[in-house]
């Protein structure tokens, strides 16, 4: 059984069991249609006496786990962290958290789950931690991530919404574990002496659809054939999940002037233990032949060698595809090989950069 009056302090928090006196509150987070409580939480103000008196605390009275509310130092309900589906044979339990919309994006998620999981392992003898989230829902991924959590495998269409099904990331803390946040790579922006260079979003679909499907990237990339805009935005949150996982990032080269898209540079199979990259590029049909594909590399290729200290760039163009080649000597990359049928039959010729080697 968890200890009805267990109470967690973190650097910002206080998590403790939710109290007849959180009434105002509770009610005002019910009244405005704000989604964050534990699930079973009153849909109307009316029910809200009860559920802090009695149906909130019926988890823990069953031993399956606990809710607790997320207090700031004003002692403010700006979220909530419950631990369910607790398995006391088997040593398991699963961590959820919510955070009210007004106090997102201040880290209060994390800091409690990190909390929460200390106070598990020193108090209790439970063994592993599940945490459960959406594919498409990088911000909860980016929390688990940050707490230390394994990403272990996706369970495909395994949660149902309104809007359909959804595939379902499943993510595990074992007593011991390391939980060191994995590397990954910051939301960061770059400059060149044309072009900023700022992560890939929403914005950039109508653009990044045409450039893919455009004939010349089709003919010498391994984009999808009839590339749509669906395609694009599919890509724009798998780079996003990548980044989260360590795996890659990819940003919108753009005219700092009017923000027009020339061009797309990304890098990917991330490789943090040798600190190497490969980088990738598309320029749009309107901006080729200038250069920018270029200067976007060299631009990420600066900050990767300067700011990550990594050592090793590497660069594939289609032999097929003599512009690109160029692109990359231009930039100063050295050519090392050909890599046969390496993508969809066809050969490419490989490229590396070296810091030594920037111009």
């Amino acid at each position: 059984m968890f200890d009805p009056d267990v109470t967690v302090i973190t650097g910002r928090l206080l998590l403790r069991p939710f109290r007849p006196d959180d009434e105002a509150r509770v009610r005002s987070i019910v009244e405005s249609g704000t989604a964050f409580l534990p699930p079973g939480a009153p849909a109307h103000p009316a029910g809200v006496p009860h559920w802090l008196s009695t149906g909130v605390h019926e988890l823990q009275s069953s031993g399956q786990g606990v809710h607790l509310a997320m207090t700031d130092a004003d002692g403010l309900i700006v979220g909530a962290v419950s631990l369910f589906k607790t398995s006391w044979g088997a040593g398991t339990t699963e961590v959820g958290y919510g955070v009210h919309p007004l106090h997102r994006g201040r880290g209060y998620a994390t800091e409690a789950v990190r909390g929460l999981v200390d106070w598990v392992f020193a108090a209790t003898d439970l063994r592993r931690i599940d945490l459960t989230a959406s594919l498409d829902n990088l911000a909860s991924l980016r929390v688990a991530q940050k707490a230390g959590f394994t990403w272990e495998g996706v369970l495909r269409e395994a949660t149902l919404d309104d809007d359909g099904p959804h595939d379902l990331v499943v993510l595990g803390l074992l007593r011991g574990d390391d939980r060191t946040p994995a590397d990954t790579l910051p939301r960061v922006e770059l400059r060149s002496d044309r072009l900023l260079l700022r992560p890939l979003s929403e914005r950039d679909v109508p653009d990044l659809a045409a450039t893919a499907a455009d004939p010349v990237t089709q003919a010498h990339t391994g984009v999808p054939r009839g590339y749509s805009e669906d395609h694009a935005r599919a890509f724009v949150t798998a780079t996003e999940r990548m980044r989260v996982q360590g795996q890659g990032i990819a940003w919108a080269g753009v005219a700092p002037a009017d923000g027009r898209f020339l061009v797309n540079v990304d890098l990917r199979d991330i490789d943090w233990a040798n600190r190497a990259a490969e980088v990738g590029y598309m320029t749009a049909p309107w901006a080729r032949g200038r250069g920018y594909a270029g200067e976007a590399v060299l631009a990420v290729a600066r900050w990767l060698f300067g700011t990550l200290v990594f050592r090793r760039l590497v660069l594939r163009a289609a032999v097929s595809n003599p512009a690109s080649q160029r692109v990359a000597e231009k930039a100063g990359f050295t050519r090392e090989g050909v890599a046969r049928h390496a993508l969809r039959g066809e050969d490419l010729v490989v490229y590396s950069l070296l810091p030594g080697d920037l111009l």
